[in-house]
Parts: C-alpha cells; sequence; structure tokens
C-alpha cells in the first residue's frame, strides 16, 4: 500500500465524496461501508450537500457501535451519523451492528450484495473499526474489549464525570476484507507512525490495519 499525501483535509474528504457520489450514481444497489470519528466527517458534510444525489436505493452498514449507550446518546454513533448525514438524505436503510443482529451481521452484508465502498480510519494503535491488536484477520462481527489505549483516545468525547465505554460491537476484519473498494483515511500527525508501520510493516495482527496491504483495492489517505 501506499500513502496519498494531501495538502488539505478538503481536498482528501472532495476525493471520496466525489467516488462515493460516483457508487451511488452508477449502480442500481449501492452498499455503502460507513466510519464514525473525526475523520470521515468533511466527507460526510459534503456528501449532505449534495442534493442532485439521491440514496434512496443505498444501504448502509456501520463499523461498530458502543456497548451500553443509548442512540440518542450524543457519543453514540447513531447518533453521530444521523448528525452528520442520515438527517440530510433519504437512505434505503442503515444497519449497525448490535445484540439483536450480531451472528447475522455479516451474512445481512453478503445478502446485501458486499459492500462497494468503505470508509475506515485508523487507531493509533492500529486498530480499524473496534478490531483492537490481536484481532484475527478472519474475524466475525462480535463484541470486543476495547484497550485501554482506545478507552484513552475516545475518552476526549465524554465529559469527564462520564463513564466511557468499554465494550463495542464492531463489524469484523472479514467482512471489511471482503469490500470490493476500501479508503483508509488518517487526518494529523499523530497517526503518522501508525500508517507507516501500516503500509511499510509486516502485517501483523498486533497491527489489523496491516491486513489491508492483503486486499487488492485500497487506498491510504493522509493530510497532516
Amino acid at each position: 500500500m501506499e500513502i496519498k499525501e494531501f495538502k488539505s483535509y478538503k481536498a482528501m474528504c472532495q476525493l471520496v465524496a466525489s467516488n462515493i457520489r460516483d457508487c451511488v450514481k452508477g449502480n442500481d444497489n449501492p452498499i455503502l461501508g460507513l466510519a464514525t470519528g473525526s475523520t470521515p466527517i468533511g466527507v460526510y458534510e459534503l456528501l449532505s450537500k449534495m442534493r442532485n444525489t439521491h440514496f434512496d436505493n443505498t444501504i448502509t452498514f456501520n463499523l461498530d457501535e458502543y456497548r451500553g449507550l443509548n442512540h440518542n446518546h450524543r457519543q453514540s454513533y447513531h447518533y453521530f451519523m444521523r448528525k452528520h448525514l442520515f438527517q440530510f438524505h433519504n437512505f434505503q436503510k442503515n444497519y449497525f451492528p448490535s445484540q439483536s443482529n450480531l451472528h447475522k451481521y455479516d451474512i445481512m452484508i453478503k445478502n446485501a450484495g458486499g459492500i462497494d465502498i468503505q470508509i475506515l480510519g485508523i487507531g493509533t494503535n492500529g486498530h480499524i473499526a473496534f478490531n483492537e491488536p490481536g484481532s484475527s484477520r478472519h474475524s466475525a462481527t462480535r463484541i470486543v474489549d476495547l484497550t485501554e489505549n482506545t478507552i484513552n483516545d475516545n475518552s476526549r468525547f465524554f465529559d469527564p464525570l462520564e463513564p466511557i465505554p468499554t465494550q463495542a460491537f464492531t463489524m469484523g476484519m472479514s467482512s471489511i476484507m471482503d469490500a470490493k473498494k476500501i479508503y483508509l483515511m488518517a487526518n494529523g500527525k499523530h497517526k503518522r507512525d501508525i500508517l507507516e508501520k501500516t503500509c511499510k510493516g509486516e502485517v501483523l495482527s498486533d497491527i489489523p490495519a496491516s491486513f489491508l496491504n492483503e486486499h487488492k483495492n485500497v487506498e491510504v489517505l493522509y493530510c497532516d
């Protein structure tokens, strides 16, 4: 994998958003895999303003969701996606991994036709979605215990006296690797080191993002 560097965050997001637009317009039943976090917000803002692009036939599968948070909690990923994208367009269906579909999520993705475009961020410990270090290349959608590194990284989003989730539902590596096209996005100098290890180091379960080296159609996008 090669790291494509952008001079601006906006330019990086424009590339992804325009390719999603083309996918939605050129596909009768487009399937999108969506990530949360600060990095893809710019993509969703651009998509939310595309009034000539219709998502009525589009199905989305989110990567993850915190376990134990109400969907209306401001840090839940349901809330995040409504705020940044879903309220602006009508979609055929929006799915999130949960207790009720935990053992069906991967089958649901396959039955829908597979993910056409998957957006990914990357954690400072190399996790993608909530596939933490030690995850298997063939892992399925499941409940995971978040590492101390991830909990600390996420703590900035929660009020000081608010409990921080320690578990999450996550799409496994198997469904991520089955996506037809993947964009791994990273924004900020603090992500440079882990990107270098991901793209130029060995493929290791200790850095789940490194599994992407085995994917045939992935682009790594970076802006500092």
